[in-house]
């Protein structure tokens, strides 16, 4: 079977990326540019797309006669049309379970960046600030505890639920937010306009839908109480980047830690830039899910997929 692995430059170099068993022809790019044609042109042969952020709509999909399999080397799928795969008969394939230890480690940096304005004080430290200051220390922006705060946590899978292992072993009350709209299910959950009223910190660890588009925005904002810390580890679109931009201006919330945005890499005018310079602000590149052992561990999980579709194929 011809295998194409559209983007491998995802991954870290270093990282053994070998083909899977029952691959004889693997084709790799380090990336492919989001361009239906030369989409279109690498993949015409192919029998299996391996790909991260590569977006594979149904015009691509309806150009590809050979195509069987679709392999994501991620856990989000909102950048393949599923529909145009069932309609086709091609089978689409994530990867979970890989970065139980990186994203929610990853989360925590995060947010105790955003609690402890960590940026704002290591740049204090550098650029002569502190010398200037004089003082044996500098505490001009409050430091603050995780223990006793409320965590709502929006998203409750493998990642939310160790999120909340963790959050527990500091000392924080864990609420998890039930769908909004719904009633909860059991009394481990919570109503979710509840939950932004009580919690100190948010953090976001739902997938990204119709029903999760902006699902911050400025009416669901109006209802955090206590101007919370935001923690966005999950998709950038779950979060209004207008609306959580000025609500951090007025001071409705307290700080923001994302590792993703509406479009990547970041765009030069998405206003969360404007923010750059907030002591409680602290942004990454979508890299919350690589640390090395969760590279190895998604390309094991990704081989073996790989190798069983093909064995029964």
């Amino acid at each position: 079977m011809q295998a194409v692995f559209l983007d491998k430059g995802t991954f870290s170099e270093g990282i053994d990326l070998p083909a899977p068993t029952g691959i004889d022809d693997y084709i790799t790019y380090e990336d492919t540019a989001q361009d239906n044609a030369l989409i279109i042109e690498r993949c015409q042969n192919a029998e299996i797309i391996i790909a991260n952020k590569v977006k594979i709509n149904a015009e691509i999909i309806a150009q590809l006669p050979k195509l069987k399999l679709i392999q994501l080397t991620a856990t989000g799928m909102d950048n393949v049309d599923q529909v145009a795969c069932a309609e086709h008969d091609i089978t689409l394939y994530n990867v979970a379970g890989y970065a139980v230890k990186s994203v929610p480690e990853h989360t925590f940096m995060l947010m105790l960046n955003a609690m402890r304005a960590g940026i704002y004080y290591h740049q204090k430290v550098v650029d002569g600030s502190w010398q200037d200051n004089g003082n044996f220390c500098l505490l001009d922006i409050p430091l603050i505890d995780l223990e006793d705060k409320t965590l709502g946590i929006v998203g409750v899978g493998t990642i939310g639920k160790r999120v909340t292992e963790i959050a527990r072993a500091f000392g924080m009350q864990v609420l998890w937010a039930e769908h909004q709209g719904r009633t909860p299910r059991s009394d481990d959950y919570t109503a979710f306009d509840e939950v932004l009223a009580c919690a100190d910190v948010i953090s976001l660890h739902c997938p990204l839908n119709e029903h999760t588009q902006h699902l911050i925005d400025k009416d669901t904002i109006a209802k955090m109480a206590k101007k919370p810390i935001l923690v966005n580890v999950a998709r950038g679109g779950i979060v209004d980047s207008q609306a959580l931009t000025d609500a951090i201006h007025s001071g409705r919330v307290s700080g923001y830690g994302s590792d993703v945005f509406e479009q990547e890499p970041i765009i030069t005018d998405d206003p969360l830039l404007t923010l750059k310079d907030h002591p409680r602000v602290i942004f990454s590149p979508h890299n919350a899910w690589g640390s090395r052992s969760a590279q190895e561990t998604l390309w094991q999980i990704l081989s073996k997929q790989v190798a069983d579709f093909i064995h029964k194929s």
